[in-house]
């Protein structure tokens, strides 16, 4: 592969993940509690996720061929950089792609289980055929006038890692949560690649940790975020900020009042105007 400069702006192919993760939607349930009656034998695992990934690349490729021109020049890659001020989108792209294969780790583990998978072999093979799938489509990508990033790449995979491991113990996923968050206006059609209206966080939930009683503290959590501003907008400045903040508990709150399935949504989708942030824009 030669080297590139990239003249366009990278993106995580969110809206198939997006799709891929509409699973989340499926009630999570252990062996047990399933009418599972055994785990499926190794060999029963292997193809059904051989299948996923399969159709996964399939999709990916028509897509791609359609809407991204894949396959229609010589392969190129770049380093498009991390979080520098003179990168393509700041870094926010970067978090795109890491979300992406989080979430898609997190619904196809979730469709693993439904599958009578083990939780464990669910997380392993949800993260290896979210991975694959993500890895193939910035495979097209080099194929394409986006190119190869190397970042790209590995952000894909420190999502993959973030979502088996989320998903694999249960007790972190009560305490830590991976979340978008994006404005009800976006500037443009495709929202998941809106990234002058979105941001990435951290969420610290601390109903769960042991806190005393009826504690008060159980309604919060922390948030720890990232978002860029700018970098669509010729006209505008390019401003990278970090932040801090407290939110309200909105899964526990849902999840508590019977509303389980808006509950899993919101471990995964921050809703703006909820928490109150102190923010630092970076210098340029």
């Amino acid at each position: 592969m030669t080297s590139q400069s990239p003249d366009m702006h990278s993106h995580p192919g969110t809206v198939t993940a997006l799709i891929l993760s509409a699973v989340l939607l499926l009630p999570a349930k252990t062996i047990a509690e399933s009418n599972c009656r055994e785990p499926l034998v190794p060999e029963d695992q292997v193809r059904r996720a051989a299948g996923v990934t399969v159709t996964g690349v399939g999709l990916i490729t028509a897509w791609g061929i359609v809407n991204w021109d894949y396959f229609s020049v010589s392969p190129t890659a770049s380093s498009e950089g991390w979080f520098g001020q003179d990168t393509p989108e700041g870094g926010a792209d970067k978090l795109g792609h890491l979300f992406t294969t989080y979430a898609t780790t997190q619904g196809v583990a979730s469709l693993f289980e439904h599958w009578c998978f083990t939780p464990e072999d669910a997380a392993l093979y949800g993260a290896l055929s979210s991975f694959t799938m993500l890895s193939y489509m910035e495979l097209g990508d080099a194929f394409s006038d986006y190119g190869f990033s190397y970042e790209d790449l590995i952000a894909n995979a420190i999502g993959g890692i973030a979502g088996y491991y989320r998903y694999r113990y249960p007790s972190l996923a009560k305490k830590i949560d991976l979340r978008w968050e994006v404005g009800f206006q976006p500037n443009q059609g495709d929202i998941v690649t809106d990234y002058d209206n979105a941001k990435y966080l951290v969420a610290v939930k601390l109903n769960g940790f042991d806190l005393p009683g009826n504690s008060f503290l159980r309604h919060l959590e922390l948030h720890a975020g990232y978002y860029t501003r700018g970098y669509s907008a010729p006209d505008e400045p390019d401003e990278r900020t970090l932040y801090i903040g407290i939110g309200l508990n909105l899964t526990d709150l849902f999840r508590r009042h019977g509303h389980h399935k808006v509950a899993t949504f919101l471990n995964y989708y921050q809703p703006p105007f909820t928490y109150i942030p102190l923010e630092k824009t970076l210098p340029e």
